[in-house]
């Protein structure tokens, strides 16, 4: 086994402490990773907190992992030692199903193994990035490019797939015209994604303080969500709309803006069950929709595609000793626009 130093949480009215965590050995298909940055994702807070599903503790979360290999198994062929790599939300999965072999290993029939808070093949339970190494499947790990800063890659593993794959799926581009609620972790990475491929984008958020960097990331509008007039100004108007809130909407007056065929992707969870008019979904042939996470090949694809195009995601940095304050400021929407942990601060405190 291998010791490695971690942060965890014993309970969701707890503190991160400072723990010993043990990694398996290095099987012949597994990658070594030396962490580098791990993303503090919505999504962790949630977990941690006891607040989204059941939650086992201790729990070490974390799956927006960026960092280099620092061994490879004698069957890997796809790394070597010195690569720059990240791991994203999920670690395995069956790999024998119809959906894995077709690639979508997220949607696994028989039910993927996430990076965090899943039980394993093993029957142990996974932890995740908030730790100095991690041991993974080279098919779950995919390659960084160089253009792309580790510490601004680590959230696209998360936030920038969880955008790319919806998309690339309803084919944003051209002449598409798409809508995006919620400016923040997710929805800064969304916009230059949904920019780059072509597409008309329009931001909908709930203050006007983020206007500036909408704009500045390819946003060509700007509304607040809380403007009545919106639901005037922009009605038929989109073909594509896609919630990063975790909020309970008014879906019926939202659906009101697609344009025929139109598609509302809930990507946020709320908390309450949604209610909606099928009216709101029989009128212009529209559709309500909801996605996971892209494959692995769609990440590697999705990273690719932002080094290409220059997009990174805006950090900022914390020590591991800032966790418990950097959720606190998460949970209240004060972080531009993502935090990283420098895992080389695990050791401390």
């Amino acid at each position: 086994m291998i010791t490695v130093n971690a942060r965890s949480i014993a309970g969701p009215d707890e503190t991160f402490k400072s723990m010993a965590l043990q990694r398996r050995d290095v099987g012949p298909g597994d990658v070594l990773i030396d962490i580098a940055y791990c993303g503090i994702c919505h999504t962790d807070v949630s977990r941690a907190r006891g607040e989204f599903g059941q939650t086992h503790y201790p729990l070490v979360p974390g799956h927006e992992i960026a960092g280099t290999v620092s061994a490879v198994g004698s069957e890997v062929r796809k790394f070597a030692v010195g690569d720059r790599v990240g791991v994203g939300c999920l670690v395995d999965s069956c790999r024998e199903c119809d959906y894995c072999r077709g690639g979508m290993e997220p949607y696994c029939r028989n039910g993927h193994v996430r990076t965090y808070n899943c039980l394993d093949r093993t029957g142990q339970y996974t932890q995740g990035g908030y730790s100095e190494q991690i041991v993974v499947d080279e098919g779950y790990v995919v390659r960084i490019p160089d253009g792309i800063p580790l510490k601004s890659a680590a959230p696209l593993l998360c936030a920038g797939i969880t955008l790319y794959s919806p998309l690339r799926h309803w084919k944003a581009g051209p002449g598409v015209k798409v809508a995006i609620i919620g400016f923040g972790g997710l929805g800064h990475v969304g916009v230059p994604i949904s920019a780059a491929l072509g597409a008309h984008t329009t931001v909908f958020d709930l203050t006007m303080d983020k206007k500036a960097d909408a704009y500045r990331r390819g946003a060509d509008d700007y509304r607040l969500s809380t403007d009545p007039a919106i639901f005037t100004d922009f009605a038929g108007a989109f073909d594509l709309i896609l919630s990063t809130v975790p909020a309970n909407l008014d879906y019926d007056a939202f659906l009101e803006l697609l344009a025929l065929d139109g598609t509302f992707v809930n990507l946020g969870v709320p908390k309450k069950r949604i209610s909606l008019d099928v009216f709101s979904l029989l009128n212009n042939r529209r559709s309500l929709a909801g996605t996971l996470v892209g494959s692995i090949e769609e990440t590697q694809e999705m990273l690719d595609f932002c080094a290409r195009n220059g997009i990174t995601s805006e950090v900022e940095v914390v020590a591991a000793d800032e966790i418990d304050a950097a959720y606190e400021r998460v949970a209240a929407g004060d972080v531009r626009y993502r935090f990283v942990i420098d895992i080389a601060t695990m050791a401390t405190g």
